[in-house]
């Protein structure tokens, strides 16, 4: 299957989860704004959320996608990726069982590491605890669901992967629904976190049985057995215990930027966590999209030992990310104040809220490149077995954001923002470490072709960000207006933003329409394009 294909598939759904979600931080901004319980909400749904990245969608898939998919090109490769995917489920239910009740039973403890500062007000430190021990089931249901995921993705079945999230976000957003018809016209937030967060678990739950069912679907029949730790279980956590740091530099950043958010005012956690969100935008579309296509596919390359196609695919695995990145970064960051103010501010988030949250959101997609190419990049290693490089460069890269963090919040005194500017310029380091390496190594490189290619997408950028550039100045007004007048300012911004960097990519070749032709199609491509 193309690479095109695979990325679009995901991408595809990805856009409908994101649009669902979007829709999920519009609602919970306006019934909660940046408070109290909004930050003992936003931490408790952090906990989880990001074990889940760092582990399940992080280490677990790099680790086991790889050996799986080995075993199913394997001769006689059913029985021996079944044998192998029974052993895995069978031990790592109880991994996540006993993971799960530790950290429910530690959880004050864990609570007051990353967020001391919530002592300071009566009543939020207490409420974290009770909400993260609410939401952190969800970790163990969506470590399955990643498992899943997994064993239909080493088939080239992306799409329920993709679906998952979707219904995620239409059980929080029910719960958010119905947490602001129970509390009615009282101003008690803590009703509305304490369902939501419930919400939270359920949706784990919701998306295991649909994966479970879409694995049963694809006739692949999985067996808990009693707990193996066969040399294969043994290797599987080898490479997993430290592909857990070299995979999640950014999950890891997340711990440490919260860590700093809250030793700030009331209301940054929340501040940051929803600028993040429009920062995983384009993040979870093309990155996530492009890492996971890409991941078996690459590792098979490397398997049967054909080195042209590897490179190959990372090369345009990188064109694509840049192609669509860089214009969605240069947007983020000039539209920033229209999308916040048009999408959150109303309700409870008021406008001071917006312009802090549409600074915090330009510090973060400065980054945004560097995140994207991460996902292509780090595949390169754990296809190879490699996990001890991009521990050595995550561990960089987090002892500088950890630096930087300490500078910007402590001493600087440039607060929230600083501190998002921060990851972002961790994140590049990480980046830059991660292609150096590869390249060093003969493992993949930039060739002239695909450096013009770039270059000319940053032409087609540069034009579409001077319009938007002026764009905004003129609808700035319509933005915090009445629904309809934002709902067409912003449809103006996106339409004329969009049409203007196609036809300036076409126009320089930033855009190579044969090029995307023979990628979707697979065509034969000379090595000396990439």
């Amino acid at each position: 299957m193309s690479l095109i294909k695979n990325t679009g598939t995901i991408a595809g759904f990805t856009i409908i989860s994101r649009i669902f979600g979007f829709v999920r931080d519009m609602l919970l901004a306006r019934v909660l704004g940046a408070g109290l319980a909004a930050d003992a909400y936003q931490l408790a749904f952090t906990l989880p959320n990001t074990f889940r990245r760092l582990f399940a969608e992080g280490a677990f898939s790099v680790a086991f996608v790889p050996m799986y998919s080995r075993r199913l090109a394997d001769e006689d490769g059913e029985a021996r990726a079944k044998e192998f995917a029974d052993d895995v489920l069978s031990i790592f239910i109880w991994i996540l069982l006993a993971f799960s009740a530790l950290a429910m039973l530690a959880m004050p403890l864990i609570v007051y590491g990353l967020a001391s500062e919530f002592q300071s007000q009566p009543g939020k430190f207490e409420l974290a605890v009770f909400l993260s021990r609410m939401t952190f089931p969800y970790l163990f249901f969506i470590s399955l669901v990643a498992m899943l995921s997994g064993l239909l993705n080493a088939r080239s079945r992306f799409a329920p992967g993709a679906i998952a999230p979707v219904l995620f976000n239409i059980t929080l957003i029910s719960a958010i629904l119905i947490g602001y018809y129970v509390r009615g016209d009282t101003d008690n937030d803590v009703i509305v976190v304490e369902i939501l967060s419930a919400g939270v678990a359920l949706s784990g739950l919701v998306q295991l049985i649909y994966l479970w069912w879409a694995v049963r679907r694809a006739d692949v029949k999985l067996q808990i057995k009693r707990p193996r730790l066969t040399p294969q279980i043994k290797r599987l956590g080898m490479v997993i215990l430290p592909a857990t740091f070299g995979a999640g530099i950014y999950q890891i950043s997340q711990f440490v930027d919260t860590f700093f958010a809250t030793s700030l005012p009331q209301g940054s956690l929340t501040l940051l966590k929803m600028a993040d969100r429009l920062n995983q935008m384009p993040l979870g579309i093309v990155g996530i999209a492009l890492g996971t296509a890409i991941l078996p596919m690459l590792s098979r390359h490397i398997q049967n030992e054909n080195q042209e196609l590897a490179q190959r695919l990372q090369a345009d695995a990188f064109e694509m990310a840049t192609l669509l990145t860089l214009p969605a970064a240069a947007a983020l960051a000039i539209c920033a104040p229209a999308f916040t103010s048009a999408f959150f501010v109303g309700g409870k988030f008021t406008a001071a809220d917006g312009a802090l949250m549409s600074n915090i959101v330009v510090a973060l997609v400065a980054g945004l490149p560097a995140y994207v190419v991460i996902k292509i990049l780090i595949p390169g290693f754990f296809a190879r077995s490699d996990t001890k490089t991009p521990v050595l460069t995550a561990l960089a890269a987090l002892i500088v954001n950890i630096a930087l963090n300490i500078y910007v919040v402590m001493y600087a005194g440039y607060g929230i923002v600083g501190l998002a500017a921060a990851t972002a310029v961790s994140a590049t380091l990480n980046c830059v470490l991660l292609y150096t390496i590869l390249h060093k190594r003969g493992f993949f490189h930039f060739t002239a072709a695909l450096a013009s290619r770039i270059f000319r997408q940053l032409i087609a950028t540069a034009a579409m960000a001077l319009i938007l550039w002026f764009l905004m100045g003129w609808l700035s007004p319509y933005f915090s207006a009445d629904v309809w007048s934002r709902i067409w300012s912003l449809a103006v911004l996106v339409t004329v933003g969009g049409a203007v960097y196609a036809v300036i990519g076409f126009a320089v070749g930033a855009v190579d329409k044969q090029r995307i032709v023979a990628l979707i199609r697979r065509k034969p491509i000379s090595t000396e394009d990439k």
